[in-house]
């Protein structure tokens, strides 16, 4: 969940920002804070906002540093919602122990990348894997999960963690039966192919690759739990990405669009096989609302999509 802008095992968007959502103008291209249709729809937001242009290094910089100071706030926010000890999919509350979209990890190989506080990996430790490694790329989150860990009573549930981005993971290839990620990396980076194609190098041929992100849908409505959230405003093509910085221009938060076809093609190219995509819908029993998530917006669009591939 990321509710001040998708990280622990799940991302709920922050409320200070807008999920790269739209800038009001509708047109493709890099967009000033300045612009008013910009000032309109962030309005209030603690840090400039603007649609343009960064690359991975830019993106994997800012994030990584923006996730370092969010650490604290974000599982004091989040953590009961998430859990210590469950795999959530994401802001619908979606939990593996009900969705089974890893397959039985009993006996398992498996890597969490993006784990925020490890939550995620501690369910399928306890669901029997052979090994879980947890992985992020923020040590300030890694610190996190190592007080979590912690206060765990059974040792199983104790996992390693390792820092590393997940475009550069620090594994040799074929050593893992399951990657997944629960709304980490993937939308915080520029080149979220390499991600792709780096789960398909440490997966074993039969692996399994599961992800979860924003849908891209919602790129192409305001970040808005409301009725204004509603309506489409930004063009669902534009991929420019959505950027916040300081006044010097220098990024502090980046997020990054694809289309569904981009994603299809990237777990191609990955050499991967997409056999599920999964679109939660919002349960009734869920009541909270988190920036632009809401169970209004929830019974009318989907939030998340949860893309399942193995590697033939």
């Amino acid at each position: 969940m990321h509710q001040r802008r998708t990280h622990v095992c799940l991302i709920i968007v922050p409320a200070r920002s807008s999920t790269g959502q739209s800038t009001g103008s509708g047109e493709t291209g890099a967009v000033s804070e300045n612009d008013p249709a910009v000032a309109g729809e962030y309005a209030g937001a603690a840090y400039p906002v603007t649609r343009r242009d960064a690359d991975q290094l830019e993106s994997v910089g800012a994030n990584r540093t923006w996730w370092d100071a969010e650490a604290a706030d974000y599982y004091a926010e989040h953590g009961a919602f998430l859990g210590d000890t469950e795999l959530t999919w994401g802001p619908e509350g979606l939990r593996e122990s009900s969705a089974h979209l890893l397959g039985d990890v009993a006996g398992m190989r498996v890597l969490e990348v993006g784990c925020g506080g490890g939550q995620c990996s501690r369910w399928v430790a306890g669901q029997g894997a052979a090994t879980v490694v947890a992985s992020d790329v923020s040590r300030a989150m890694l610190d996190r999960a190592d007080r979590i860990n912690a206060t765990m009573t059974d040792s199983r549930l104790r996992v390693p963690l390792v820092q590393c981005d997940g475009a550069a993971l620090a594994f040799p290839a074929d050593t893992f039966d399951v990657v997944f990620t629960a709304y980490g990396v993937v939308p915080f980076v520029a080149d979220s192919a390499r991600v792709m194609a780096e789960a398909g190098r440490v997966l074993r041929p039969g692996g399994r690759f599961v992800f979860s992100t924003t849908h891209p849908v919602r790129w192409a409505m305001p970040d808005d739990p409301g009725e204004p959230g509603l309506r489409v405003t930004q063009s669902y093509f534009d991929r420019t990405p959505y950027v916040e910085q300081d006044r010097s221009g220098q990024a502090t938060y980046v997020e990054h669009h694809r289309t569904f076809g981009d994603r299809i093609r990237e777990i191609v190219a990955a050499g991967l096989r997409v056999v599920d995509v999964v679109e939660p819908e919002w349960p009734e029993a869920n009541l909270e609302t988190w920036a632009g998530w809401s169970q209004l917006r929830g019974r009318l669009i989907p939030g998340t999509a949860i893309f399942v591939c193995v590697k033939d």
